[in-house]
């Protein structure tokens, strides 16, 4: 876990003998100011918001793999971090974290816009066209509740990443730990 934050340190106790996994900083306005600003840069001038919709559809495809190659890894480490037993976190939380990244990665195209016929009245039997565009909004922040550390990242993850926008994710104090988005970098094919 990262040391960026200058507030007191958060240690990450596994719940069921309180024992360290790790340990954090209590983040600060100025964290969270940091954090928001290098998201938004990363979405103003990295690759992500300007990648087609079907490379960041197989690149999350690709984290789901990932994830599912991993599956053992990420069900310690939320088990550790959640205090959930082992067996929960292999049958459950790991596999449907994996199916939601492969349902957003189908919906990385499907994302598209309408086009409306509309009538203006002082041009009578003339036809007008108007459209929508969906497009990357930006910085996405999302919080993470403590029970469901990795799905309920995922659940929020994904959405986010299908779509093209970048995100500042907040963990629960009491479990920081599993957080996909730092555990496994689709890029290098490593966690």
């Amino acid at each position: 876990m990262g040391r960026g934050g200058l507030g007191e340190d958060l240690p990450d106790l596994q719940p069921g003998h309180r024992r360290g996994v790790g340990s954090g900083r209590e983040g600060d306005r100025e964290d969270i100011e940091r954090a928001v600003q290098a998201a938004r840069a990363a979405f103003d001038t990295g690759p992500w918001s300007r990648i087609t919709a079907s490379e960041r559809g197989r690149l999350i495809w690709k984290l789901a793999d990932l994830m599912e190659q991993h599956l053992e890894e990420f069900a310690e480490l939320e088990t550790l971090d959640n205090g959930k037993p082992l067996k929960v976190a292999r049958a459950a939380d790991v596999p449907l974290a994996v199916d939601l990244f492969r349902y957003m990665a189908g919906w990385a195209t499907k994302i598209e816009g309408n086009t409306i016929p509309i009538s203006v009245p002082y041009t009578p039997g003339a036809k007008y066209l108007a459209y929508t565009l969906r497009e990357p909004v930006g910085v996405v922040g999302q919080i993470i509740p403590w029970n469901f550390p990795l799905l309920m990242a995922a659940w929020k993850l994904g959405p986010a990443l299908a779509t093209g926008c970048t995100v500042v994710l907040k963990p629960a104090e009491q479990t920081p730990c599993p957080a996909p988005a730092r555990r496994v970098d689709p890029g290098s094919g490593n966690p």
